[in-house]
């Protein structure tokens, strides 16, 4: 039996390979060392920081930072809330995106070219923020968690993508033999597409939690009491508070000075409260996630 003939390197092979890895090693280095700098800086002395000696390695570990954030008790309410609002947007928005992906993978969908080109419309061209708050008035919505739980649920972008992954991974074969056996298509989506389909969904439920949870500007402008609050807009009270007292209460200079330095680390350690839950959650959806983008990105 012939042996499988081995193809050599030449020396631009090899060099292009050393470049490639140099080239991925610094982008690799870039991305990750804020993040790092983030953490180190959140555990170390607000002087150390301040005097630029946090470089690598955490400088006289404090948690000050820490201590002041979680010393304060609305930072629990913060969590309650963005958890009830990521978790009840997301299931909105996963729920409604894979039904009208799924409706505009179907060329039997009366008017489809029609309502996909509105449905584009409106990521280019939108009321503004003006309309949408009287809009928001009219409705009742004003001062309601709905009013940041339906804002923003269900995006255009994601419906494309979720289209796209119906098209290319649902073959139309297999819906013709299961309306020979009398299968509708609302049974036909729940018992046969929504099984095939957790690649997509667990890639949409990331985008669409990562969405909420981040997001702050829809409670910021439609909530007006603190106990609705997300845990952003909660962060975001509590430095504001940190530096308010700078300003109000303290007038010895070499004090103001140390208060914004611990205002500083606060800022990092406020990053770190922030992101935690998501970088825990995109463990669980990692192995989903390349397979669902890149497949429902194959074909439009």
């Amino acid at each position: 039996m012939q042996k499988n003939a081995v193809i050599k390197k030449t020396y631009f092979d090899t060099g292009f390979d050393i470049v490639t890895t140099i080239l991925l090693v610094l982008a690799l280095l870039i991305v990750l060392y804020p993040m790092y700098f983030v953490v180190i800086a959140s555990v170390s002395d607000a002087t150390s920081i301040a005097a630029g000696k946090v470089i690598l390695l955490p400088k006289n570990v404090s948690l000050t930072s820490y201590r002041r954030i979680f010393q304060d008790a609305r930072i629990w309410t913060g969590y309650k809330n963005s958890a009830i609002y990521t978790l009840s947007s997301s299931l909105i928005g996963v729920t409604l995106t894979t039904m009208a992906g799924y409706a505009f993978s179907r060329d039997d969908l009366v008017g489809r070219k029609g309502l996909l080109t509105i449905y584009v419309f409106t990521m280019y061209f939108g009321g503004g923020l003006v309309p949408t708050y009287l809009v928001v008035k009219q409705v009742g919505l004003m001062g309601s968690p709905l009013a940041v739980i339906l804002m923003g649920s269900v995006s255009v972008y994601n419906i494309i993508i979720a289209k796209s992954f119906f098209t290319t991974t649902i073959p139309k074969e297999l819906y013709e033999a299961a309306s020979i056996d009398g299968c509708g298509n609302g049974r036909f989506f729940a018992v046969i597409v929504v099984p095939l389909s957790k690649a997509i969904i667990a890639v949409l439920a990331l985008y669409y939690a990562v969405g909420q949870w981040n997001g702050y500007f829809n409670a910021l402008i439609y909530l007006n009491k603190e106990a609705l609050y997300p845990l952003q807009l909660i962060l975001r009270e509590i430095l504001l508070g940190t530096t308010g007292t700078i300003s109000a209460e303290i007038t010895d200079v070499d004090a103001i000075q140390e208060m914004q330095r611990i205002a500083a680390t606060i800022k990092f350690g406020v990053i770190i409260v922030a992101s935690v839950p998501m970088l825990v959650m995109y463990p669980f959806v990692q192995k989903y996630f390349v397979k669902g983008v890149m497949i429902g990105s194959v074909k439009g």
